[in-house]
């Protein structure tokens, strides 16, 4: 019977990481045997907290996640010219009874050959940010362009700075955290009370904070435009006189798309999109339950990876 070690949430704040069996490869399926996976600071905290609204596939337990990186090791009957690929998994559902939102923290991982993304070899960990690129390069393709303001200097606010440079902007960051101030090449981070522009065309929040939108309203030119990358928790709303007065637009950036993935691949393959600085914690799979506490609450941690190298 075929199996992996994974990560279990069993409930909210109750981690455990143990053996489980995995589904049979299908004739189109890969078996990918993950080096290395991410801990996502947005939807997969709020799994973790017990915060996550109501969303397709959520219940407890299941396996969290969606950023691994890889090589195929074995394949099913169609796939078998595959095998020794390197590849990025955007999660997987092949634990039987128990759910994978999105399913990547684990040691094997058996998915659908097309939905498994090659990657080089010497990209390494850092092909487990392909995720994150494609959504920055969505909430970038939901605003239209290259933003004047992001908000939060994460991972995918550094992204989505990084992808509007490319694009040709020149993007102001806001931020609070002092660990994250330092900016980029081709923009500048501050804080919000730093900054006195209030014509503002194009903002992406990625803050998550329900409460910003009377706040960046108020820094918006007439019909400019907010998109939400976020992931919210608790609902959103605005003081409706001043978004009347600039006949402010307010968009939402989900899930990224194939096209938004094909065009990050492309630039990092090319070495365009720089996606160094950006992993700054790495945990052993055996120290995976400690490895979420420091993820989601060390100020100093931007982007933690779980290391499957030599979990048994």
């Amino acid at each position: 019977m075929l199996d992996s070690l994974a990560i279990i949430i069993e409930e909210p704040k109750q981690i455990a990481l143990r053996r489980i069996a995995l589904d049979a490869p299908a004739a189109k399926d890969v078996l990918v045997a993950v080096d290395y996976s991410g801990v996502s600071t947005g939807t997969e905290k709020l799994i973790w907290s017990g915060a996550m609204p109501h969303f397709p596939g959520m219940g407890y337990p299941l396996v969290p996640g969606y950023e691994a990186v890889g090589r195929i090791i074995d394949a099913g009957s169609d796939m078998q010219s595959r095998i020794g690929e390197h590849v990025f998994v955007p999660g997987a559902h092949c634990f039987g009874a128990i759910r994978g939102l999105f399913g990547a923290n684990a040691s094997h991982l058996v998915v659908g050959a097309d939905r498994v993304v090659p990657i080089a070899p010497d990209l390494g960990e850092r092909g487990a940010l392909i995720a994150l690129a494609a959504t920055a390069q969505h909430a970038l393709a939901i605003a239209g362009g290259a933003p004047e303001l992001i908000i939060g200097h994460g991972v995918l606010g550094r992204l989505i700075a990084r992808l509007a440079v490319i694009a040709g902007g020149a993007p102001t960051v806001w931020e609070t955290n002092p660990n994250r101030m330092n900016a980029g090449p081709g923009y500048h981070v501050c804080d919000a009370a730093a900054d006195a522009r209030r014509d503002y065309r194009s903002v992406i929040d990625v803050s998550g904070d329900a409460a910003i939108l009377d706040t960046l309203i108020a820094r918006l030119a007439p019909q400019g435009l907010i998109t939400l990358a976020g992931f919210y928790a608790a609902p959103l709303q605005f003081a409706f006189a001043p978004a009347f007065m600039r006949e402010a637009r307010v968009a939402i950036a989900a899930q990224w798309q194939p096209v938004d993935l094909a065009h990050v691949t492309a630039l990092i393959a090319d070495h365009t999109l720089d996606l160094d600085g950006l992993i700054t914690h790495r945990i052993p799979a055996a120290e995976a339950a400690g490895a979420y506490h420091t993820a989601f609450g060390s100020d100093d941690c931007l982007k933690l990876l779980i290391d499957w190298r030599d979990a048994s």
